[in-house]
């Protein structure tokens, strides 16, 4: 399947340009392409106690640290200043963790900045399924800021800095398909795919997708119907296997629903 192979081949790609290691406290929580904070004039941040350094790190070669009264302050602080510049991505008012490569979390960071600097990302989705054996999948609304009007996962969301992976599980099913995750049965965890790839959140190139998705499937009792709680979704379908198969094959998923289904396939 040429059109598998490619996806996950585009799921697995280097920056669009060179990209250099943002620290904190020597650890590195992100990446930003080279440039682009001299781009943002983020020396506007020192009257805030904010303080941006570029220089040769041991290990690493070229590098960015900072200094704030906190991570947390100070990532936002810079959230803020690309938001001002037209520099980030769609902005949710959502906190995203920030963690080092061993999985310390070390802060929090608007959504809408994630993908500038870098920030590794988690994910979940819920595969429903019916008793029967047919699949529910969504249509994604089309005011969308990422693939609009394209068919997902019964359910897509990222984990933010709030939830746990199986807070978000329940909080999501709810607000995309009005479903109780007490409702559903045989419910359990399938696997996860990951992404390392460019983005086009923000444009020229500077922005990188670093995101792990979990999956999880699940039966839809008979009698419940899947029903949009947050205006993100046109509508949910109910389709055969031949017809998901021909849908993943004419590329009207996203790509991440279509990795989650190629692996609960096992294609």
């Amino acid at each position: 399947m040429n059109w598998l192979e490619k996806l996950r081949d585009d799921a697995q790609r280097s920056p669009a340009q060179p990209r250099m290691p943002l620290l904190w406290n020597g650890q590195v929580i992100g990446t930003v392409a080279q440039g682009f904070l001299e781009s943002v004039d983020v020396d506007f941040l020192r009257g805030q106690r904010i303080t941006f350094t570029h220089k040769r790190t041991p290990g690493l070669g070229e590098a960015w640290s900072f200094v704030a009264p906190d991570a947390s302050f100070g990532l936002n602080a810079l959230a803020q200043l690309l938001r001002e510049k037209g520099r980030s991505g769609p902005w949710r008012d959502e906190q995203i963790a920030v963690c080092t490569p061993q999985g310390q979390r070390v802060a929090t960071v608007e959504r809408g900045a994630v993908r500038v600097l870098g920030v590794s990302t988690h994910a979940v989705h819920l595969v429903g399924l019916t008793a029967d054996g047919r699949m529910w999948v969504q249509q994604r609304s089309k005011k969308k800021p990422n693939h609009p009007n394209k068919w997902d996962t019964l359910m897509g969301g990222m984990v933010s800095a709030a939830d746990t992976l199986e807070q978000a599980l329940a909080r999501e099913t709810y607000e995309e398909a009005g479903l109780d995750v007490a409702q559903l049965q045989q419910l359990q965890h399938g696997g996860h795919v990951a992404f390392a790839c460019p983005s086009d959140e923000v444009k020229g190139g500077v922005a990188y997708m670093r995101e792990r998705i979990d999956w999880f499937s699940a039966v839809v009792p008979d009698g419940l119907e899947p029903r949009n709680q947050d205006g993100e979704v046109q509508q949910f379908q109910c389709i055969d296997l031949p017809t998901l198969m021909q849908w993943l094959e004419q590329g009207l998923f996203t790509p991440e629903a279509t990795l989650v289904l190629a692996d609960y396939l096992d294609l």
